[in-house]
C-alpha cells in the first residue's frame, strides 16, 4: 500500500535525554534503538523488530538542542504527515489560519519537510519523502505490535479542526461516540475513506494546548502499564476498554513527553 497525501508516515520524539528515552521505550514497548550513523547528524531510530528491516521502523528521536530549549521546545512526540508538495502545503496551511514553525528544508536522502501547526496550535510536520518507499510506521490496515495504532487530536475547536484537516489532507468524519460532559469523540478516515486514522475530541481543561497524542501497540496492556511506573514514567489514565475489546492508556515518559498505548489484556 503506497502512502498518499495526508497519511501519517513517521513519528518523532524530541527529548531532553536521548539515552534515557531509548532505555525507557525499550522496556515499555520493546523497541530497539539505533543511531542514524550519518556524520554530523545526532539522530536515532526506534524499530519494532529487526533494525535491518526498514518496515520495522516506527519513529525517530533526538535530544533537544540548547537553541530549541531556549525557544520554548519541551519533550514531545510529533507526527509527520505526507504531502505532495511541502511548500505548497505550507502556504495553504498559513492561508487556512495555521502557522509555519520551522520553514521548509531539505534533508539529503530523506526528503523535504517543515514543522507547522493547525489554527488551534497543534503541532505536526509535513513531509515529501526522497523516495517512494512505503512507510509502515502507522499500521493503518492491520495491527502491528510496536507500531502506531491510533492518532488522536485534542483540540480547542474540534469543528474547526475537522474543517482544517479535511481541506488540507482530505480527511473525513466517520461516526462519533458520545463521551457525555467531555463532548464527542469523532472518528476520522484518511482521504478516499481508505482507513480509520484516528479521532478528534475536545481538549480537556488540564491540557494546556491543542495537541496530537499517538498510541503505540503493545502485546499486553497491563504489563506495559506496570513497566511505565517501574521505569520512571507517569500513568495518567489506567487501561480502559475501548471499542473492539482492547484497552488503551495515557502516560508520559520520564522526560515528560506524552504518549498512549493500546493492546489486549492478557
Amino acid at each position: 500500500m503506497a502512502n498518499h497525501h495526508g497519511d501519517f508516515i513517521w513519528y518523532e520524539l524530541l527529548t531532553s535525554d536521548a539515552a534515557a528515552a531509548a532505555d525507557f521505550y525499550g522496556k515499555v514497548i520493546g523497541w530497539t534503538a539505533k543511531g542514524a550513523e550519518q556524520p554530523g547528524m545526532d539522530y536515532n531510530f526506534f524499530f519494532a523488530g529487526d533494525p535491518a528491516d526498514t518496515r520495522n521502523g516506527v519513529g525517530g528521536f533526538m535530544a533537544l538542542t540548547p537553541d530549541m530549549a531556549a525557544g520554548g521546545a519541551i519533550p514531545a512526540w510529533i507526527g509527520y504527515i505526507a504531502v505532495d508538495d511541502v511548500d505548497s502545503s505550507a502556504a495553504k496551511i498559513i492561508s487556512a489560519g495555521g502557522s509555519v514553525l520551522m520553514p521548509a528544508m531539505d534533508l539529503e536522502g530523506v526528503g523535504r519537510m517543515a514543522m507547522v501547526a493547525d489554527p488551534q496550535g497543534a503541532v505536526f510536520y509535513i513531509m515529501h519523502g526522497a523516495s517512494d518507499e512505503t512507510s509502515y510506521s502507522f499500521a493503518a490496515t492491520e495491527p502491528k505490535i510496536g507500531h502506531c495504532a491510533w492518532n488522536e487530536l485534542y483540540s480547542a475547536d474540534p469543528d474547526a479542526a475537522k474543517q482544517f484537516y479535511g481541506a488540507q489532507f482530505g480527511w473525513v468524519k466517520d461516526g462519533e461516540m458520545d463521551m457525555g460532559p467531555m463532548g464527542k469523540y469523532e472518528f476520522l478516515k484518511a482521504s478516499g475513506g481508505r482507513f480509520l486514522l484516528g479521532a478528534v475530541m475536545p481538549k480537556m481543561p488540564e491540557i494546556p494546548i491543542s495537541m496530537w497524542t499517538f498510541y503505540f501497540r503493545v502485546p499486553d496492556i497491563d504489563a506495559a502499564a506496570a513497566a511505565i511506573g517501574a521505569h520512571g514514567g507517569t500513568l495518567y489514565q489506567d487501561p480502559i476498554e475501548i471499542p473492539g475489546g482492547e484497552f488503551s492508556l495515557n502516560a508520559s515518559d520520564p522526560q515528560g513527553a506524552a504518549f498512549g498505548l493500546v493492546g489486549p489484556r492478557r
